[in-house]
């Protein structure tokens, strides 16, 4: 081999392991870089998957609320709207009850609800006061219970019909006024049925 072919062959050789070597670096650069893109890439979908989950739990979030503030609007509307039928329910109620007190039965409720007040008084001296509007049954009351112990009179107070009775012995008010009924029953009244 004659030098310019021995020095051809070191150069094939230097650059032939010059190409396996730069070829090494490049392998490695890329193995490193294509580690780095699949970490860059799971971190990204990793932060997309974060920020997709909250963005979902607020949307969630969100969504709960304004169907809670909308329930609660209803609610309301409803609970308003009740409020009026019941009004005027006990409006009505009360229409009927000033109707009945027109009618001959009426009297005898007057009757029963003194005769009731007596028999728990048990003998102890009650004033019972009558609505102003029933003096018309003023006389009839005292003659059917004509008892010392028993005063019947007619109310400063109007509260529509039915009976008030004071023992003031014991300090007990007994309370059968048409008033007190219906406010009674329109404080328990729901609309489920249930009173």
């Amino acid at each position: 081999m004659n030098t310019e072919e021995k020095l051809q062959h070191f150069y094939d050789l230097s650059i032939q392991s010059a190409k396996e070597d730069a070829q090494k670096v490049i392998d490695a650069q890329q193995n490193t870089l294509d580690h780095m893109f699949e970490e860059h890439v799971d971190t990204k979908n990793r932060q997309a998957e974060a920020e997709l989950k909250a963005e979902s739990d607020k949307l969630k979030r969100d969504f709960n609320k304004d169907i809670s503030a909308e329930q609660l609007k209803i609610k309301r509307q409803l609970s308003e709207a009740q409020d009026t039928l019941k009004d005027k329910l006990f409006l009505e109620v009360s229409e009927k009850l000033k109707s009945f007190k027109e009618m001959p039965e009426y009297k005898d409720v007057l009757s029963r609800q003194v005769k009731d007040a007596v028999d728990f008084a048990d003998g102890d001296e009650m004033i019972i006061y009558i609505d102003p509007s029933d003096e018309k049954y003023l006389d009839f009351l005292k003659e059917q219970f004509n008892d010392s112990h028993i005063s019947i009179n007619l109310s400063k107070e109007i509260f529509n019909g039915g009976i008030r009775a004071v023992i003031r012995s014991k300090n007990i008010l007994i309370d059968d006024s048409f008033l007190n009924l219906v406010s009674d029953a329109k404080e328990k009244f729901t609309f489920d049925g249930r009173a």
